[in-house]
């Protein structure tokens, strides 16, 4: 089946049929996705932990991997992602019901600046991460979570031209702020990359996406943190030893899909 099967339907009339109009939008959608360039499939595995059990990692890993030179000075970066799904909430459908494959759609920025913001399109295959990325501008950006039309054009980076073409077709949206505190380790042998993600939280604050303060609710217990592993082909044998630890559970947790349970009241958002 062809990777972009799933997204080249975009409805068909009370008859069954496709209409003329949707036939044109799908041989636009399949021609704009022959264009984007095919990253590969990575592993990636998820732990919840302790504030305890992660400070305990932390030493354990810097004797064997190095911290990601991006960082602060205390080794981390605030991520801020809003990610957007279609009218009918298909993305949060199939990941409770672990489709595969499937899609989420997402705007990424760093300690709430707008230098660096990334549309990224995270797709998950037979428990394999494949992950595509593109910069956009703060205007491009502020335009799609306000639902306002972005020219489709020659110049857009080809994921652009993808997405804009679903907010036209199929509604795509801003649902939920997903932000957290991380710290990475990456190791250059089997191009490993082991993140401590804290203090995860929701928002519904889209027209305040690139402030500091926003209105934000934990989606976590106290003092509860996810720990990711993601690599290539292997997990070399030192790192996978240093990350044991004696009470932790491989986890299938989506932060996406946690966040949309809950928003600053407390129900589904």
């Amino acid at each position: 089946m062809d990777p972009y099967d799933c997204m080249l339907s975009v409805g068909r009339n009370i008859h069954g049929f496709i209409s003329t109009e949707e036939k044109t939008y799908n041989k636009e959608l399949e021609k704009v996705a022959k264009t984007v360039k095919e990253p590969k499939f990575r592993h990636e595995l998820k732990y919840l932990c302790s504030a305890a059990e992660l400070k305990m990692l932390e030493v354990r890993l810097q004797d064997v991997m190095r911290p990601d030179p991006h960082t602060d000075e205390n080794g981390c970066y605030l991520i801020r992602s809003t990610y957007f799904d279609d009218l009918y909430d298909r993305c949060l459908n199939e990941n409770e019901s672990g489709v595969s494959p499937r899609e989420k759609w997402r705007v990424r920025i760093y300690n709430c600046s707008d230098r660096r913001i990334s549309l990224e399109c995270k797709r998950k295959e037979y428990g394999m991460i494949q992950k595509k990325s593109c910069r956009i501008t703060r205007d491009q950006y502020e335009r799609m979570a306000a639902m306002e039309p972005v020219p489709i054009t020659a110049e857009n980076p080809p994921l652009l031209n993808r997405m804009l073409l679903q907010q036209q077709t199929q509604l795509m949206q801003p649902k939920v702020i997903v932000q957290y505190l991380r710290r990475p380790f990456v190791c250059d042998e089997g191009n490993v990359r082991v993140t401590f993600d804290m203090n995860i939280t929701s928002s519904p604050s889209f027209d305040r996406f690139f402030e500091e303060d926003i209105d934000e609710r934990p989606v976590l217990p106290r003092g509860q943190h996810l720990l990711e592993v993601k690599f290539d082909e292997y997990l070399p044998d030192y790192i996978y030893h240093a990350i044991q630890m004696t009470n932790m559970r491989l986890e299938t947790f989506s932060k996406y899909y946690l966040c949309r349970q809950y928003n600053l009241r407390g129900y589904i958002l």
